[in-house]
């Protein structure tokens, strides 16, 4: 199985976001991929472009403050996630109507479904726990959000 610190992609964690709409937020955590390498420069305007198509067919705000936009892609050589985390909250369209605060942005190759699913697997299971949410909210540095997922993996954290 997938582990948190193997998805999320070293420096792609966005401890507090420039951005305060959805789109915008998207833009800046695929570039954030882009900076650390987990994801080809050449197909930055791609990635966005489907990450915002797979929103507009239904929002990935699921609630409960967090959203996971992701996206396939025959461009991305390996899985790799950002975390991206707002103070002000978001609009992300989510099924409960509620504020944004805390983003998982998933990247995935085309051609390894299973992949994918196991990741968003280890993604919901993690954020479907009140204290790991709370804890990805309230953390304000990378060092921070890095301890809360390797806390995770080690399954440290109770629902």
């Amino acid at each position: 199985m997938a582990k948190l610190t193997d998805i999320v992609s070293e420096g792609a964690i966005v401890a507090s976001l420039a951005s305060a709409d959805r789109d915008a937020v998207i833009a800046e955590l695929v570039d954030a991929l882009v900076a650390c390498g987990a994801a080809k420069a050449a197909i930055r305007d791609e990635l966005v472009a489907k990450v915002l198509e797979r929103e507009r067919r239904g929002s990935t705000g699921f609630g409960r403050g967090v959203a996971v936009p992701h996206v396939k892609h025959k461009g991305v050589q390996r899985m790799t996630a950002a975390v991206g985390l707002s103070q002000r909250g978001v609009d992300f369209a989510a099924l409960d109507r509620q504020p944004v605060y805390s983003v998982v942005l998933l990247l995935s190759p085309e051609d390894r479904p299973e992949e994918h699913l196991q990741a968003m697997e280890v993604i919901f299971k993690n954020l479907s726990k009140d204290t790991f949410r709370r804890f990805l909210r309230q953390a304000t540095t990378v060092t921070e959000v890095r301890t809360l997922l390797e806390e995770a993996d080690g399954q440290h954290i109770a629902g």
